[in-house]
């Protein structure tokens, strides 16, 4: 295993010779092999070992056995220890989920402080196999049915390409000794049951269920990366950047494909959501409809589905501008003031006033319904909600938009059009540029 060991890194992970690696370690039987194979091999590791405190003097025992292994092949030992259950109902999670959140975090930080390059566990392919079929039961798509990844950011998996029997032979002929954790022997725990109940019965149909299961990760992983291809295509087809960090999602491109509603699935996944349901239908929709995720949302417009992410409220928020002031920073931009003897650039972002109309402090704020202004260049006055439709204001544009008042009175809705009061005319003796950027 040794020489399997030695071509699998030098195939498939070369970048671990010459790096600094820190293994977690508990002290069973993957881990001492896994760390012992590295000391074999002459890299640089330093042993990491976690007590999580939750089996009394057999924890404390794993932590010592650990630290006399650390000491045998002269690596660096690093140990915590962890109130795991305190933690757990603290944080409404289960002892597992808040042993692993405790231990990555911490691996985080050991990394970090001692510049370690990667952190290297020793998963196998019946863990593997066990994660996949853990997956299924819970229903999945191909993401989770790809398994345990190789390579995850700085965490490295070596020994997923062997098996618990082949790991547990070469400790027996190199005369390994390793602790064995009595929880492990509990099927209370689903991974348990599928290790003691299921997966032996498998094995039983046919001798050679691991060496096929492997090849059928294999391939569900190059459909993973052919799917993820021709996603990527589509994204590039039916994405539109636009400003405020929102993305324009088209429908009618979308709904060139044969089935859109899948791509839709593949191409917002990373985005956090997970009402999917809500989200098949929303091509469909009426304008308004929208879906969460607990970062991002989706609002169905017209021609389009609106992606972006979720923003602090401020829709109470108020900014005012003395007159001594000459720049304020709102949430879109920041405002700059400035005296001017003539016109200049002239665009969306720039307006000139005549000063002596502004009554200080000014105001910025957000648009309310009821809400009306005398738009520049037209006679009479109209309602913002009206103006919003006119130019066809997407929901998300309309929430954030933000106003420059004077008294209360609408002087420029910021980035989209001046007021007709305020303007300058023959007779206007100072000149205020009004610029967001």
């Amino acid at each position: 295993m040794k020489q399997q060991f030695k071509i699998h890194i030098e195939d498939h992970l070369p970048f671990l010779k010459g790096s600094k690696l820190l293994i977690a370690c508990s002290g069973g039987l993957d881990s001492i092999v896994l760390a012992h194979i590295c000391h074999l091999l002459d890299f640089e590791i330093g042993i990491a070992h976690c007590n999580f405190n939750l089996r009394g003097s057999e924890s404390d025992g794993d932590e010592q056995f650990v630290s006399q292994f650390s000491d045998a092949i002269k690596a660096p030992f690093f140990v915590t220890h962890f109130n795991t259950e305190t933690y757990a109902n603290s944080n409404k999670l289960s002892i597992q989920m808040a042993a692993r959140e405790l231990r990555y975090d911490w691996f985080n930080m050991l990394v970090q402080e001692y510049n370690y390059d990667y952190l290297l566990t020793a998963h196998h392919l019946d863990d593997n196999l066990e994660t996949f079929l853990i997956n299924l039961s819970r229903g999945t798509g191909i993401d989770g049915l790809t398994g345990i990844p190789e390579i995850n950011d700085h965490y490295v998996r070596p020994l997923l390409p062997f098996s618990r029997e082949q790991i547990l032979e070469f400790a027996t002929k190199n005369n390994l000794t390793w602790r064995e954790d009595s929880s492990n022997k509990s099927t209370k725990y689903v991974r348990n049951k599928l290790r003691h109940n299921v997966i032996p019965e498998l094995l039983t149909v046919n001798t050679k269920f691991l060496n096929n299961f492997e090849n059928t990760l294999d391939n569900l992983k190059q459909t993973q990366n052919f799917v993820r291809d021709q996603v990527e295509i589509v994204r590039k087809e039916v994405f539109e950047y636009a400003e405020l960090d929102t993305i324009k999602i088209s429908i009618y491109k979308l709904q060139q494909y044969k089935d859109p509603k899948t791509y839709l699935y593949f191409l917002l996944k990373k985005y956090g959501f997970t009402a999917w349901d809500d989200i098949a239908q929303i091509l469909t929709a009426q304008s308004g409809k929208q879906v969460f995720s607990p970062t991002h949302r989706l609002v169905k417009n017209r021609l389009h589905v609106l992606l972006c992410p979720i923003i602090e409220d401020v829709s109470d928020r108020v900014y005012t501008i003395p007159e001594e002031e000459n720049m304020i920073m709102i949430p879109s931009g920041m405002i700059q003031l400035k005296e001017v003897s003539e016109l200049s650039d002239m665009d969306l972002k720039t307006i000139y006033v005549d000063k002596e109309k502004l009554k200080y402090p000014l105001i910025v704020r957000k648009w309310k319904e009821g809400d009306y202004f005398y738009p520049l260049g037209m006679r009479g006055k109209k309602k913002l909600s009206k103006y919003f439709k006119d130019e066809k204001l997407s929901l998300l544009a309309k929430e954030r938009v933000w106003l420059l008042c004077s008294n209360n009175e609408i002087i420029w809705i910021i980035n989209y059009r001046a007021d007709n009061r305020f303007k300058i005319n023959p007779k206007t003796k100072q000149l205020l540029k009004v610029t967001i950027t």
